[in-house]
């Protein structure tokens, strides 16, 4: 065990969390909005926002990354303003693959949040306002702490396919070893030089990973539905 311990270079896991933790934090935050926005408006717009959202979900991950990269490139004017102004480069790096994991990873933080809140009794979000409650407040101190359930699950399930992603973390990361050399990119490079023994342990940690992950999921939704949240 302490064999197979030393073998295994640690880094591209410690970047993989690094990367998952950082897009869930982003996505929560600018998801929760949105997600309340499509729950509560009737706008005609709404199935638009909806299939846009969802894209990620049907698109091959190379379809998306082909197009995040040719945005965000140096040759595109999005990437030429950041790059000649700020001297950032918004592709093959560790930012490039932030921008690449928000959009891959959206519609698992929309989804969940917005279900939350179509859930929430409607009489709770109208007494909030009737008692002199702004919406951020009725948002932060009624709907939230309702939903605990759907929080977690888009936290986690954000966070678990983040750190699974491959396709479109190559395509705008490449594999530079410390920076966007992440598990799955790190697994598809063991088994091109036929290094399967390597494959199997990184592979492995991942499956342990992803089940411990999906039975937290599982426990402390039980657990709030018993308490009766």
């Amino acid at each position: 065990m302490i064999e197979i311990l030393q073998t295994i270079e640690f880094e591209p896991f410690w970047i993989s969390f690094k990367l998952a933790t950082i897009t869930t934090v982003i996505l929560f935050i600018l998801c929760v909005p949105f997600a309340w926005y499509l729950s509560q408006t009737k706008s005609k717009a709404k199935p638009i926002l909806e299939a846009i959202t969802a894209l990620p979900l049907v698109l091959p991950p190379s379809v998306l990354g082909f197009y995040i990269l040719v945005i965000l490139s140096h040759n595109s004017p999005i990437g030429a303003f950041f790059e000649d102004t700020f001297g950032i480069k918004l592709v093959f790096n560790f930012t490039g693959l932030i921008i690449a994991s928000c959009f891959y990873s959206l519609p698992f933080m929309v989804q969940p949040i917005q279900g939350g809140f179509e859930s929430i009794n409607k009489n709770m979000l109208e007494a909030s306002y009737i008692s002199g409650k702004s919406k951020f407040e009725t948002i932060i101190k009624v709907a939230l702490p309702n939903m605990k359930p759907s929080l977690m699950t888009a936290i986690i399930i954000t966070f678990a396919h983040t750190v699974g992603e491959f396709g479109i973390v190559l395509m705008l990361g490449g594999s530079i070893p410390g920076e966007t050399k992440v598990a799955s990119v790190a697994i598809y490079e063991f088994v091109e030089i036929m290094d399967y023994n390597s494959a199997h342990i990184y592979s492995a940690i991942m499956v342990l990973i992803s089940f411990l992950v999906l039975l937290s999921v599982y426990i402390f939704n039980g657990k709030i539905k018993k308490v009766g949240f």
